[in-house]
């Protein structure tokens, strides 16, 4: 029989109450579906010191049970020359006496955490979950099992909360996340080191653990034991209660949040708007929506703090039409009369100056069509608002209510050529029906609360340069339709099909 098919058991030949503490927590997994299945390859993430070496333990201990193939996964971090050699050195031969493939990496974390501009702890976590996501990837396992315990889990919560987070940050560690698992979260440090003694097996200690310089290792070594002693014997089962429930909350809010997203938001050629009047609820949900809204937009990585998620619900609750925020990840956000228009920000825009830029998105929504009305009808398309202009010779009078459903009636015989469609331009002048005397169209859209962007690309119809009709107002005074008129000309504006 192969190392790797025989049971390690101990008190003759049955499992340790350890060992059936954390078949439980496998079997029960999260919802009710396990962490590991029959099959699977797992992955065991050993760095050599006493929790991840109890894990692997515990996992040979349960293989029959699990009927999972295990084999033993270490990142070599750098950081600590002789002694992360080492380390890496004995976790080898560890799976080497239990029959287990190995698998090892190393990277600099010094010169990663350099490059991407993060701490050391950060820049090794993210070095650990990007190996164990390309293993995974690459198919040599199809989970990775990590060794964090309950007094982890009872740390990273106080750290949490030291650091100000919220709901989401005391859920803490998940025992899923993606293709990593955490069987230990309910099992006490102590308690895998009591059973790494009676097995006789040795493990290495890490000296960067008893840093007290980083605030994790003062909330091991000074913080938790107060507690304890002087608060709360059960102090760290407690606080990995409370991650539980956390978690539980924030699953809910977290549905109810994308759920209030499917049904208000609206996707256009910019990005996704919501109605202000959907921001305008419980803030727990309303905070979500925003950042479930900016994920789903954003074209880069980035993170957005808890201060930018309540400056969006500032511009929502009271913000001017037309104001815009820049958000992690390269997201922009602005009001645009009843909602919040979310968009990508594109890497030109980013680099471009602000008065520029706008110069350039000016630009980019400048047209200009004449109109020739030698056929009964024409269609104009305008990609830059992937939109079209429908111009239709109609007899003259129709009935009332076709003409409110179809559009804008303009007296044909009062139009002059040449007849052009463009977007609007600073100084224009528009008497729109029912006005006395012409006014700047800019006024008008002012007036009409419509918002910078959206007024770039405006259209018009002009008639020997004066203005006939503009999107969202009564025709113009002076070639309305009227009793006199027997032919009129028909404006409808579409979705263009070819966007």
């Amino acid at each position: 029989m192969k190392n790797r098919d025989r049971p390690i058991l101990g008190n003759g030949g049955k499992r340790s109450k350890l060992a059936l503490a954390v078949l439980g927590a496998i079997q029960g997994g999260v919802h009710h579906q396990p962490l590991f299945c029959a099959g699977d390859r797992v992955g065991v993430a050993v760095s050599g010191g006493a929790d991840s070496v109890a894990l692997l333990h515990l996992l040979l201990e349960l293989q029959p049970k699990l009927g999972v193939v295990l084999c033993v996964v270490h990142l070599n971090h750098q950081l600590r020359g002789r002694a992360a050699n080492l380390d890496e050195q004995i976790v080898a031969k560890l799976a080497e006496r239990h029959g287990l493939e190995f698998f090892v990496e190393r990277v600099n974390v010094a010169a990663k955490a350099k490059r991407e501009k993060l701490n050391l702890e950060d820049a090794a976590r993210r070095a650990r979950y990007e190996y164990f996501a390309a293993l995974v990837k690459r198919g040599k396992v199809a989970r990775v099992a990590t060794a964090h315990t309950a007094d982890d889990q009872a740390e990273t919560v106080l750290a949490h909360m030291l650091r100000g987070a919220g709901l989401a940050g005391i859920g803490g560690i998940h025992a899923v996340s993606g293709d990593v698992v955490r069987p230990l979260l309910a099992i006490r440090r102590a308690a895998l080191r009591v059973y790494l003694r009676e097995k006789k097996q040795t493990w290495r200690e890490d000296a960067s653990n008893r840093d007290t310089t980083k605030m994790r290792a003062r909330i091991r070594k000074n913080l938790i034991p107060l507690l304890e002693k002087q608060f709360q014997p059960a102090a760290v089962e407690h606080l990995a209660a409370l991650a539980e429930f956390a978690r539980e909350d924030v699953g809910f809010l977290e549905a109810t949040a994308e759920a209030r997203c499917a049904a208000a938001t609206r996707k256009n050629a910019d990005g996704i708007g919501v109605p202000l009047s959907d921001l305008h609820g419980p803030p727990s949900i309303c905070r979500r929506m925003v950042r479930h809204i900016v994920k789903v937009v954003k074209p880069r990585a980035g993170e957005l703090g808890a201060e930018r998620v309540e400056a969006v619900l500032a511009l929502a609750d009271s913000g001017k039409n037309g104001k815009s925020l820049e958000l992690p990840g390269g997201v922009t956000v602005r009001r645009e009369r009843n909602e919040l228009v979310f968009c990508p920000a594109s890497a030109a825009s980013a680099k471009t100056p602000s008065r520029s830029r706008r110069a350039t998105e000016k630009l980019s929504r400048e047209f200009e069509h004449t109109i020739d009305f030698a056929k009964g009808k024409l269609v104009i398309s305008v990609p830059c608002l992937a939109r079209s202009f429908r111009f239709t010779k109609i007899d003259w009078p129709q009935k009332t209510e076709e003409t409110n459903t179809n559009g804008s009636v303009l007296n044909r015989d009062a139009l002059c050529k040449p007849l052009v469609l463009r977007n609007w331009r600073p100084g224009d002048m528009f008497q729109p029906l029912g006005h006395r005397k012409p006014r700047k169209l800019k006024r008008l859209l002012n007036e009409k609360r419509i918002s910078r962007w959206e007024r770039d690309g405006w259209p018009v119809l002009t008639s020997a340069g004066v203005i006939a009709w503009a999107r969202g107002f009564p025709v113009g005074a002076a070639f309305a339709a009227n009793a006199d008129t027997t032919s009129g000309v028909q404006v409808e504006e579409c979705a263009d099909s070819s966007h």
